[in-house]
């Protein structure tokens, strides 16, 4: 299953040399406005130290780590939401995205410049969620008149309750919120499923900061943290100038020296894919045999049958067991043998929920 987040923020806040970190693609990092005029995409692999670990016991012939696809969207502007800028082609952009990585700039450097004269990610945040809450409003309203008529009858149920869920999120948006915080119940949100709403996805705030924030963060990333409490979202501390120097550097060994000097234990793009990977409530498991090693994602709670569906959908209509080795067992016994004898391998049947980490083979007939 594929993965795509969207970075977004205001122009000259790092989100291309962000994005270069990821994907290593050559983005233009320029000091001026718009200096993405297209989305570039870049897909990158998931960081697993557990892949690592399944190689070097099962020595396969290849190893297929799991992917993220970073799309690195146009900065936006005051008036986004009516077409200023770059906007209706930035906000279309977006729509397309599982998750928003919204960039912040947490950092002082007169060399610089900002679109609005000074630093202040808490009013950076705002700029950004208000032309997305008005684009989030005008396609509620459109969807209202679409459904009012019939609710206002009184014969068509189902009408009377998009109305009434559409008029929450109305209700919502007019007050300067974000539609993911709308109080409508779970199943509720399938009457905004269909208007893709730009503010109803999950968003993790970036705080990109400088060198000597990058472990403590600064009275920026404070604020930050301050306005977003009530929102549930995840708030990640980065240095995007140190991550463009990490992403330069060919060996390993070269990167973990660099990250000790500087007190880190994993690079900070190393966090964000993880991070991105929470926000998404998804997870793990792995095949592996001599051809291949291979990480599958699927999301959290899926049963045996569907995460065979992510292989092929064969696997899911002919379903008939999935043999099941825990990650921590595998690496314990060290071979799938070992583990058979060990008493550590599983027959699982349609009901089983996969765990993170889970090593897999499924029978199936079709």
């Amino acid at each position: 299953m594929g993965l795509k987040c969207g970075i977004v923020g205001l122009p000259n806040v790092g989100k291309s040399t962000l994005f270069n970190c990821l994907s290593n693609a050559k983005a233009v990092a320029a000091n001026f406005p718009f200096c993405t005029i297209e989305p570039n995409v870049g897909v990158i692999t998931v960081p697993d130290e557990r892949l690592e670990q399944l190689e070097r016991l099962v020595k396969p012939q290849r190893v297929v780590p799991t992917t993220v696809e970073i799309v690195d969207i146009a900065g936006l502007v005051k008036g986004a939401s009516k077409g200023e800028g770059l906007g209706n082609q930035f906000l279309a952009n977006i729509r397309e995205t599982d998750a928003i990585l919204h960039v912040l700039r947490c950092f002082e450097d007169p060399n610089v410049v900002h679109v609005d004269g000074s630093v202040d990610p808490v009013r950076d945040k705002e700029t950004i969620d208000l032309e997305l809450q008005l684009k989030d409003l005008e396609a509620v309203d459109k969807k209202i008149q679409k459904v009012e008529k019939a609710a206002r009858v009184g014969t068509d149920k189902e009408a009377k309750k998009a109305f009434d869920v559409l008029s929450i999120y109305k209700k919502h948006l007019e007050q300067g919120k974000s539609a993911r915080s709308a109080p409508v119940q779970p199943e509720d949100r399938q009457y905004v499923a269909d208007i893709y709403l730009l503010t109803e996805k999950p968003v993790m705030y970036v705080c990109n900061v400088d060198e000597k924030s990058v472990i403590t963060g600064n009275a920026y990333v404070e604020r930050v943290r301050q306005a977003v409490k009530d929102e549930q979202a995840e708030v990640l501390v980065i240095a995007a100038a140190i991550e463009a120097d990490i992403a330069q550097m060919e060996s390993y060994d070269d990167r973990k020296v660099f990250l000790d000097d500087l007190g880190l234990t994993e690079s900070g793009v190393s966090k964000l894919i993880k991070a991105a990977y929470r926000l998404l409530s998804l997870s793990t498991y792995f095949t592996a045999g001599e051809k291949e090693v291979r990480a599958w994602t699927i999301n959290k709670g899926m049963t045996a049958p569907q995460a065979a569906g992510v292989i092929h959908t064969d696997f899911e209509k002919g379903f008939i067991r999935a043999e099941v080795i825990h990650y921590a067992d595998y690496l314990k016994y060290g071979s799938e043998n070992a583990c058979k004898e060990a008493g550590k391998l599983s027959v699982e049947g349609k009901e089983y929920v996969v765990e993170d980490g889970d090593v897999m083979h499924f029978r199936f007939n079709v």
